[in-house]
């Protein structure tokens, strides 16, 4: 009996975002008969259902392709890669590599790291609270140690590296953006993406900053996240980047390479 009630829920659940699939056995209208039409509602209630989430968590991508094309692209989303979880807000991770090779947009090529930055969003908002490090806690540092320092990045704190001006794109298609001409084929932008707040703050970084935050995400030294950093940018400036991480709320502690541990915040 278990297992046929097994069997039963799967092909339920896979009838639901398949429309070739019959309707599963076992779903008896008042007349007796298999309610066809029921399910039928059901399953595109529930397809639209996860096409408005996708929207909500996809906004610039939407308003880049339009509202028609969108629903489109979600709704082939929805059927090849239903949701895991039954929280919506979590929908679509896959979205930006199903849509990399998602035909009728492999002439957008900037458009699945427009989609990276989204989601980055998305989970910086939902991510654990903590209280961003005070500039002045690091101003207490004696030089002579600054070059043993490691960081204890914000939970929130989600890099998004693109070949394409992804950061001017987005920017551009969120609220109160303001369209104008790009060169998809400029230079690329790396987006660091963090909510040491309320609101989540999408900052274009400075070239090598991306290399750079992965380094001390990793537990590199400060010394040696610059390194890191002037072999992919030999121009790379330290106290730019460094500034740039501490404005935006990058930092919740650090520590030294022996293993002192100081200025660790206390998520709220």
């Amino acid at each position: 009996m278990q297992q046929l009630a097994t069997n039963r829920q799967r092909q339920f659940a896979a009838a639901l975002l398949d429309t070739t699939l019959a309707t599963p056995p076992g779903l008896i209208g008042p007349d007796g008969e298999l309610s066809s039409k029921r399910f039928s509602v059901y399953r595109n209630n529930v397809v639209l259902g996860l096409i408005e989430a996708l929207r909500a968590n996809f906004p610039a991508t939407c308003r880049i392709v339009g509202d028609e094309f969108f629903r489109a692209m979600a709704r082939a989303y929805a059927v090849s890669e239903p949701p895991t979880s039954p929280m919506l807000f979590d929908y679509g991770a896959g979205f930006a590599d199903f849509v990399a090779v998602f035909d009728p947009a492999v002439s957008l090529s900037y458009l699945p790291d427009v989609i990276r930055i989204e989601r980055a969003w998305v989970e910086a908002y939902h991510a654990r609270d903590a209280v961003a490090l005070e500039p002045v806690a690091l101003a207490a540092i004696p030089n002579d140690r600054v070059a043993e320092l490691r960081f204890s990045l914000h939970p929130s704190l989600r890099v998004v590296r693109s070949l394409f001006p992804a950061v001017t794109i987005w920017r551009m298609n969120i609220t109160d953006g303001v369209p104008r001409s790009v060169d998809v084929d400029s230079v690329g932008e790396d987006a660091l993406v963090v909510r040491p707040g309320a609101e989540v703050e999408v900052r274009l970084m400075p070239p090598g900053g991306a290399e750079f935050i992965t380094a001390l995400a990793s537990g590199l030294s400060l010394t040696e996240a610059t390194r890191r950093a002037m072999t992919e940018f030999a121009l790379f400036d330290l106290s730019t980047n460094l500034a740039m991480l501490v404005q935006a709320g990058a930092f919740i502690g650090y520590g030294f390479a022996q293993g002192e541990s100081y200025g660790k915040t206390e998520a709220r």
